[in-house]
């Protein structure tokens, strides 16, 4: 199956882990991109950013930095 680039960009960050996840919502949330989403356009790179803080506010107060 082809999957698209935002989720598969999505999985990826998500398999870092928690904290780590943390880190990189803060860096993008400050302009910075990952190496990881380097390959996305900007559209792409905060349909990401938009996704894993969706997938991570379940979380919110636990493991956060």
């Amino acid at each position: 199956m082809n999957q698209n680039p935002v989720d598969q960009a999505v999985e990826m960050l998500c398999l870092k882990g928690c904290k780590a996840l943390w880190a990189d919502i803060a860096f993008m949330e400050e302009g910075g991109v990952l190496p990881e989403l380097a390959n996305l356009d900007e559209a792409q790179r905060r349909e990401v950013l938009a996704e894993i803080k969706s997938i991570m506010a379940v979380y919110e107060g636990s493991c956060s930095l």
